[in-house]
């Protein structure tokens, strides 16, 4: 008779976690695109966390969790004078970078805000120099920062490339998680075995399900989630710093695996998989792709699969303005992505459900010719019926080669078109846009408004010579790369 028992044999770490850690450590960048766009990307998500400041319920979660806690060499939470501890930091950072979902975004299998994990990133960072510099040391610059920042893109960006969390249920913050534990590890100093010890770690939590983002549950976690996702990433990190082992298969262990508890189905019909069909499939080694081709939201504080939609609303605009009472209905047509994540009927209960609702983001254009952060707040909202109405006449219609195009490499399109019929037969052109303006193939035109768009969001904040002062060293990217992280953080300090 054979005994019950498992075999208690250490194994390798998983090859995924060895990779991502090798990327991490050994990876030199040397590519002048990524490290323009990391540029353009920090001073972006940083403006968009200015925003974020106008808004009491994002606001209201900031600070120390014990009121009048004194940190010592405290990271700093850009917009405010907070000087925190760096796991409340980096939450606070997340936080407020996310809360307008106006920060970049990657699509792909999965899709997410790579640009979230600067909140670990500067938390980290800052402290680390602040401390070095107590000691007489020499600091971080923020060459390291934008480092980290493409490392931290091309892991997540790169996970998410062909491998659907959503399908499982898993809200895509995991990758945030996963992707800051790496990269503020490294900051910190981590040895390899430290490093690997971190991300398994970072698997083996339990994952945020998606249950926040989703029709009837839709709410303001999902603005706070990926701060407390690269919050997380920074414990961990600290935690492997001070020597706790590492969980080597965290990935593939047999039944108590990320893979086989958290990964094992495509959807909840399908049977289980074999192991070896669960695992990632990376198809692109790490680089600095992710960072190359990311989306930049520069027009529309909205969720990118409306992107373009939003745009053609626009457009539409001045040839219906004087025809909302007349319309018959509006075809929307768009991807499949889209449909499964945005498309919304019913009433729609507070402003993180509104800006998640596709049909909400081309109502309000199509009525005002703009789309803003404002639009989806309660008051806003309940003093506009006009919008619940237009909703009510749209059609929501997949298009099977958008849906195709949205996952092929070479194009990565986010396409929609919109229409609106009359009541008494006319109708308007089809306005159809396919590249976003924060797509890749459209920086050229793109850049010049997203720099526009960072002085709007300095001047919400910061006196008219502190604006100049950050933004000129914005434009000097020699100079910003050799600026100290404190130096460049004592920036944002505002009371």
């Amino acid at each position: 008779m054979t005994a019950n028992v498992d075999l208690n044999q250490r194994p390798d770490y998983d090859p995924e976690l060895q990779a991502i850690a090798d990327y991490v450590l050994d990876y030199r960048i040397d590519s002048l695109e990524a490290l323009d766009t990391a540029r353009h990307c920090l001073m972006d998500t940083l403006g968009c966390g200015l925003l974020a400041l106008r808004f009491p319920e994002c606001t209201k979660l900031l600070g120390s969790i014990v009121e009048g806690t004194v940190v010592p060499n405290g990271a700093r939470v850009p917009g405010t004078a907070l000087s925190l501890d760096p796991v409340k930091a980096a939450w606070d950072i997340g936080c407020l970078i996310r809360w307008l979902d106006y920060n970049d975004t990657w699509l792909a299998a999965e899709w997410g805000h790579p640009s979230d994990n600067l909140g670990g990133i500067l938390a980290v960072a800052d402290h680390l120099s602040r401390q070095r510099l107590a000691r007489g040391e020499t600091p971080l610059t923020m060459r390291d920062v934008l480092e980290a920042m493409i490392m931290a893109h091309e892991v997540q960006g790169n996970l998410a490339l062909e491998n659907s969390f959503n399908r499982v249920g898993l809200d895509h913050v995991i990758l945030v998680k996963v992707a800051s534990t790496a990269v503020v590890a490294k900051l910190m100093g981590a040895s390899r075995e430290q490093l690997l010890s971190a991300l398994s770690h970072a698997f083996v939590d339990g994952q945020s399900l998606r249950t926040y983002r989703h029709a009837p549950n839709a709410g303001s976690r999902k603005s706070w989630a990926a701060g407390d996702a690269t919050s997380r990433a920074v414990r961990l990190a600290d935690m492997a710093m001070r020597g706790e082992m590492g969980i080597p298969s965290a990935l593939s262990a047999p039944q108590w695996g990320f893979y086989d508890v958290s990964f094992s189905k495509t959807n909840r019909d399908q049977a289980i998989k074999p192991v070896e069909a669960r695992r990632f499939r990376l198809s692109r080694s790490y680089g600095t792709h992710v960072m190359e081709n990311v989306l930049f939201k520069i027009s529309f504080p909205a969720e990118f699969h409306a992107q373009t939609a939003a745009e053609a609303a626009v457009a539409l605009h001045p040839q219906i303005k004087e025809r909302l009472d007349d319309i018959q209905r509006i075809e929307v047509t768009t991807h499949e992505s889209a449909i499964r994540i945005i498309s919304k009927e019913g009433e729609l209960a507070n402003p993180a459900d509104r800006d998640h609702c596709l049909q909400y983001m081309v109502a309000v254009p199509l009525i005002f010719g703009v789309l803003e952060a404002e639009h989806y707040e309660d008051a806003f909202h309940r003093t506009h019926p006009l919008i619940d109405t237009l909703r009510a006449k749209m059609q929501v219609i997949e298009e099977p080669r958008y849906t195709r195009e949205y996952l092929e490499a070479d194009k990565r399109s986010i396409a929609n078109a919109v229409q609106v019929f009359f009541n008494d037969g006319s109708q308007t052109e089809r306005v159809a846009v396919e590249y976003p303006i924060g797509h890749r193939r459209r920086r050229e035109e793109g850049v010049p408004r997203l720099k526009a768009k960072f002085q709007r969001s300095l001047a919400t904040r910061f006196p008219g010579g502190r604006c100049q002062q950050i933004y000129d060293l914005y434009e000097d990217s020699a100079a910003l790369e050799a600026t100290a992280v404190p130096a460049f953080m004592d920036l944002w300090v505002s009371q």
